[in-house]
């Protein structure tokens, strides 16, 4: 027999003692994290930043949310993959170790999802940007930050909008209407779904122009390939990285249709601006000397923009066999230092950085950090979220370098490797110890 279990009356109140409710404490982990961030004066530098947009909120009403919460929040949703500001809400809001890392107790309501939006409308884009120089000042402290060497590429971030609801810029005619329109002229029968869609896939000279479409809801959203090559709206992430240690210098998302190369020579000199401001007793010449990217940042204005301000520009050209040979030579000289830049063993040694600590950061990021897929709109919004992320992930580069792990999951880890590693040894000792033994003449007599 069982116990059925129908509709139960509900409790009354009841009076239990604070010290007898379960304390919230932070992890080990989340402990460490802490530790970090009051070493280098997190939370008094954040204030000191956000206490202008504070004071201007502060017009009655209850208090605002403490910027440093919702700081550490969104750190919660870098370790632990979490895909949105809703999904990171609910998380703190049910662990007990989260708690203690945001510093509520258990009968403390946590910030709800829609607090975090209000905060990320009240501080501006420069606000963000000083706050990401915090981190980026502790990692040069550490020794983790020389700016010599920087690479820079872009990756692809899934937008928070749909194919179905593009509509002409002109007409504003939906996409499937102009389709059904075409389908009704060929002879297709207009109500019959897959017929229409069959009809689109087929169709000649079938393609969907950024310039004729766009989707209402999102409009800085562009139609674009996504990284399993399929086609659906998209944004484009964009990072500067120091290719000595990976950390991320700058780091913003652009539109989906923007050019790698279009104002690259512009970022890449902001990027160096910073790392001025994070050292300024370095000397000038020898902060972002020298930048790799791949060759869709490749623009003859762009790099001789570049080389003129004294960097050395690591980029290989795709059209250097399709070059005019009646180019001008103030031209000639630019693709020539271009060339034995890129040909050079040092330049291609950079090359291969940028792909290491560039593709690692883009994983970190946005597969394991919960932002390969947008949940909101605008450049600016995910700029701000995405910058953020950039932050998350030097964090967890300077917690890698003091304590060996550097996310939640890699500390829950560390135990089973420390054993697999001890019995590996132990193994490796009893065999040659056995090899030993089976050499010994005495045994073999």
């Amino acid at each position: 027999m069982f116990e059925k279990r129908g509709k139960k009356a509900r409790q009354e109140e009841l009076w239990i003692e604070a010290k007898s409710l379960p304390a919230a404490t932070a992890s080990r982990f989340y402990e460490r994290v802490n530790e970090t961030l009051a070493k280098i004066n997190f939370a008094q530098e954040v204030w000191q930043i956000c206490e202008p947009s504070y004071a201007q909120a502060s017009r009655g009403g209850r208090p605002g949310i403490d910027p440093v919460v919702y700081l550490k929040m969104l750190m919660v949703g870098f370790f632990e993959d979490l895909p949105s500001e809703r999904a990171i809400a609910s998380r703190c809001a049910d662990s007990l170790s989260i708690r203690g890392f945001l510093g509520y107790e258990l009968s403390d309501p946590t910030p709800d999802h829609s607090s975090l939006s209000v905060i990320r409308y009240r501080l501006s884009a420069a606000q963000f940007d000083a706050v990401h120089l915090i981190l980026l000042r502790a990692l040069r402290a550490h020794g983790l930050l020389r700016g010599r060497k920087l690479g820079i590429d872009s990756s692809v971030i899934e937008a928070n909008a749909s194919l179905r609801a593009l509509e002409h810029r002109n007409t504003e005619q939906s996409y499937w209407d102009y389709v059904r329109g075409l389908a009704a002229e060929a002879g297709v029968d207009p109500d019959d779904p897959k017929a229409v869609r069959r009809f689109d896939q087929k169709r000649p000279g079938r393609k969907t122009s950024n310039a004729e479409w766009v989707n209402p809801h999102d409009p800085q959203a562009k139609v674009g390939r996504t990284k399993d090559g399929a086609t659906d709206m998209i944004y484009k992430p964009e990072h500067i990285s120091d290719l000595e240690s990976g950390a991320i210098v700058a780091a913003q998302v652009r539109p989906g249709d923007a050019g790698d190369s279009v104002g690259a020579a512009t970022r890449v000199l902001e990027a160096i601006g910073t790392l001025l401001e994070v050292a300024p007793e370095a000397p000038v010449a020898q902060l972002g000397a020298e930048l790799a990217a791949d060759e869709g940042y490749f623009a003859l204005a762009e790099i001789a923009q570049l080389q003129s301000c004294g960097v050395r520009a690591v980029v290989a050209d795709p059209q250097a066999g399709r070059r005019r040979k009646d180019a001008g030579a103030q031209d000639k000289a630019v693709l020539q230092r271009a060339c034995r830049a890129v040909k050079s063993p040092s330049g291609k040694a950079l090359l291969r950085q940028r792909g290491q600590h560039l593709e690692r950061a883009f994983c970190h990021v946005l597969d394991h950090g919960g932002l390969r897929r947008a949940t909101l709109k605008g450049c600016e919004n995910l700029s701000k979220r995405y910058l953020l992320g950039a932050l998350s992930f030097n964090l967890s580069l300077l917690l890698r370098t003091l304590f060996g792990v550097g996310t939640a999951k890699q500390w829950l880890a560390a135990p089973r490797k420390a054993v697999l590693a001890f019995l590996e040894r132990l193994m490796t000792a009893l065999t040659l110890i056995w090899r030993a033994l089976t050499a010994s003449p005495a045994l073999q007599s």
